[in-house]
């Protein structure tokens, strides 16, 4: 992968976050609370992930720790659902490359559970844009005590269901 290809997916996750922060009322984008994650520091689709989440308006703090794997079992992270970071925002867990919108609509429905997930890596997900490559269909799936469910799903990059 070359610089010039991690800056375009930079820009392409900052592109598609700020396209949900314009369909926010900007009451609503200053609100967003602030969002921790918890990433391996050799991990580098983290970084863009978190700068989608940024241009999307979310306030972020990021901590590296080569104990990911117990900062998931603490969070309650299902195995099968583990991805390359997590992170924390008002009381719920995301695990993996959740788009921002998808965070917006959790934070504003507030359902039960313990938080999103997109698991694996799906090209085209926030962070993981390649050039050239045509993007998966994911879905984000709500997680907790009693199990999981489709929250929403995106194919070629774009939410169909959610």
């Amino acid at each position: 992968m070359t610089s010039r290809t991690i800056d375009r997916r930079g820009l392409l996750a900052g592109l598609a976050a700020l396209a949900v922060v314009a369909r926010l009322p900007a009451a609503a984008a200053e609100a967003l609370p602030p969002v921790t994650v918890s990433r391996d520091p050799a991990c580098g689709c983290c970084e863009a992930w978190v700068e989608h989440m940024r241009a999307a308006g979310f306030r972020v703090t990021v901590v590296e720790t080569t104990a990911i794997n117990r900062v998931k079992a603490r969070l309650g992270v299902p195995q099968d659902l583990a991805s390359c970071h997590t992170a924390e925002v008002a009381g719920y867990v995301l695990e993996g490359h959740v788009p921002a919108d998808a965070v917006v609509r959790l934070l504003a429905e507030r359902p039960v559970g313990t938080g999103l997930a997109v698991p694996g890596m799906p090209v085209g997900s926030p962070g993981m844009e390649v050039e050239g490559v045509a993007p998966d269909t994911y879905e984000v799936l709500l997680f907790g005590p009693a199990g999981q469910r489709a929250f929403a799903r995106y194919e070629g990059g774009r939410l169909l269901k959610g």
